[in-house]
């Protein structure tokens, strides 16, 4: 094992681990979290519809994307699904307040974002289910994955803007 190996391990644990425990705060309201009601409506209030679709598709974006991360399973896949998600809570939740966290800002995601990206042109490494399991991914593969990652939570933003009631100005 080298140390890049193990410096990968802590990288994806830490990373995957964050973006599992947020989609649990959101489905079991673990840790302070809104849980599924509270998601519920906070999907609402942002103005996704269908508000159960988004409500799946948000949630299971940090668990099952986080968890495979972590394990360093399908990375790409893992990494496509959490950069969608990460492209919504930026352009969403964080955006407008500014680069800060400490004002709400984009900060921490973009933070994010930029570990998931690393680790997925890196690759998970030999401590992952990856390369227990023989899986290698080129870089075209990779860098596929993430621009459908970015395409898909610009996808959602486009669906959450097309779902906004129009007013009509006389």
């Amino acid at each position: 094992m080298q140390s890049t190996d193990l410096g990968l391990l802590i990288l994806r644990l830490v990373l995957g681990l964050t973006f599992a425990g947020h989609g649990a705060q959101k489905a079991f309201g673990w840790w302070n979290g809104p849980g599924i009601v509270g998601w519920r409506g906070a999907i609402t209030r942002m103005g996704f519809q269908p508000v159960e679709l988004f409500l799946a598709l948000s949630i299971g974006a940090e668990l099952v994307g986080g968890l495979l991360l972590a394990f360093g399973l399908f990375t790409p896949l893992a990494a496509a699904i959490l950069i969608g998600q990460l492209v919504v809570i930026i352009s969403k939740a964080h955006l407008p307040k500014g680069f800060w966290n400490t004002n709400g800002g984009y900060e921490y995601a973009l933070a994010l974002a930029g570990g998931v990206i690393a680790v997925t042109f890196i690759g998970a490494g030999s401590l992952s289910l990856d390369d227990a399991l023989g899986f290698a991914f080129s870089d075209a593969v990779r860098a596929g994955f993430l621009l459908v990652g970015l395409l898909g939570g610009l996808a959602a933003l486009g669906a959450s803007r097309l779902a906004q009631p129009r007013t009509v100005h006389a």
